[in-house]
């Protein structure tokens, strides 16, 4: 699979492409971790959202072929109250398969919120659903991103010691 590694102009381009697709104000922003975290701080500054949300999920692969049957995990997940009544935007920075972002979707549905979906990269070669995509995004892409977020900085040797003790 081809790679392609962005820089934060790149990612700048990409947040001034999204941002004039939004139409209305949204009640809240729910950004999915981790891929969502930097994506949906960007956003939350140049739309004004102040209300921020966060949600980990995460699919278990216990029984050999049923990878893509497995039941999502909410690992952080806000209270139903929090979020009825709410237009919400959700946050990722990837559509690659859909899973994630269509399970925090639904389930922000049966709490009472209105969610719409938004990412950087769709990718539409990957997705397991033929008839859902994100309300937004900014690129359509088949290769694999990797954001600067996601560079491999390594340890700081002298950090990574314990400390001295007098």
């Amino acid at each position: 699979m081809r790679q392609e590694n962005l820089t934060w102009d790149e990612v700048d381009k990409l947040v001034d492409v999204l941002t004039p697709q939004f139409r209305g104000r949204f009640d809240a922003m729910l950004m999915i971790t981790r891929g969502g975290i930097v994506p949906g701080g960007l956003l939350a500054e140049a739309l004004d959202i102040k209300y921020i949300l966060t949600a980990a999920v995460r699919f278990t692969m216990d029984l050999p072929n049923v990878k893509l049957a497995a039941w999502p995990e909410f690992l952080q997940f806000p209270e139903d109250a929090v979020v009825t009544g709410r237009r919400t935007l959700v946050v990722d920075d990837v559509w690659g398969s859909g899973r994630t972002i269509t399970a925090v979707k639904d389930r922000l549905e049966g709490a009472g919120a209105r969610p719409e979906t938004c990412v950087l990269h769709f990718n539409p070669y990957r997705s397991l659903f033929t008839k859902a995509e994100p309300n937004y995004y900014a690129a359509i892409t088949d290769a694999h991103i990797v954001y600067p977020w996601e560079i491999d900085r390594g340890v700081d040797p002298i950090m990574a010691r314990e400390p001295l003790l007098d």
